[in-house]
Formats: structure tokens, sequence, C-alpha cells
């Protein structure tokens, strides 16, 4: 096992229709806006930035993220990403009844050293890490999208 690989996977079911959801998450410069881990995000050009977050833990993780995929009929929105972490992540939002399923996939290395270097014992403690900042984000993106 590669105790620096990860696999996330989070379901935000939301009360609003997809398109509005659609709207919100391929804006990833507004992030900081509503969710607060995500620290800073710096537009290099219309498909790439660059973004710092920082959950609970005392440590920020800083990458480039660069557009792979943005299909708003099938309503995905997918990056690579290279820095800190490798990897890929993609959102994919449906209906769902009256509102909507915004499915958050992430598949990463961790190249950042200190994280590697505390990969066995730090693991557990680095996925509740990233649970709780995934639940941050969704609280943040239900008061966006009744601001919006």
């Amino acid at each position: 096992m590669d105790w620096n690989h990860y696999r996330f996977r989070s379901l935000w079911p939301l009360p609003a229709p997809p398109a509005a959801v659609y709207a919100v998450l391929e804006r990833p410069e507004d992030y900081p806006r509503w969710w607060p881990q995500v620290r800073a995000v710096t537009r290099l050009d219309h498909s790439t930035g660059i973004l710092t977050i920082r959950s609970a833990l005392p440590y920020a993780m800083t990458f480039t993220a660069r557009e792979r995929r943005r299909d708003p009929v099938a309503g995905v929105l997918e990056i690579a990403v290279s820095g800190d972490i490798e990897g890929w992540a993609r959102w994919t939002v449906t209906a769902a009844g009256p509102g909507t399923l915004a499915v958050y996939e992430q598949e990463v290395d961790v190249r950042k050293p200190l994280l590697r270097r505390l990969a066995v014992p730090g693991r557990p403690v680095f996925r509740v890490n990233h649970r709780l900042m995934m639940r941050s984000g969704r609280r943040g993106l239900l008061r966006r999208l009744r601001a919006v």
C-alpha cells in the first residue's frame, strides 16, 4: 500500500437547481469567499490557477490546478493538480429530486515532504482533516447558494 496515495469521495445533497450549483463551483476564484479552508486562489490564465488550502491541522497545501474538463451539460468540472499534491479532482453535479447532488471525487499522491514523512502515523488524521474541510465546504456552499 502506498501510504501517500489518497482517494476521496464526498456527496453533497443541495437544495438548489443543478445549474445554480454548477455556476458557483465553476468559479474557483470565488471559493475563498464561501469555503474558509480555501485560503487563496490565483488565476494564471483561463484554465489554470494556484490554490492554497488549510483545514484544521497546522499546515497549508499549495498546488496548481489545470482544467481538464468543463462540461456544463454533463455537470462535470475536472482538474489536474500538481504541487504539494499530484493527481486529479472532479465535481459531478446532477439533479436529485427537487435539488442537486454534487459529487466530489479526488485521487492524489501527497508530495509535500513533511506529510510524506508522517504518512503512516498521520494517515487517519489527514483523512479526518479532509472530511472536516469538505463538511465546512458544503456548509459554505449552502450559504452561498442562499445568497445568490
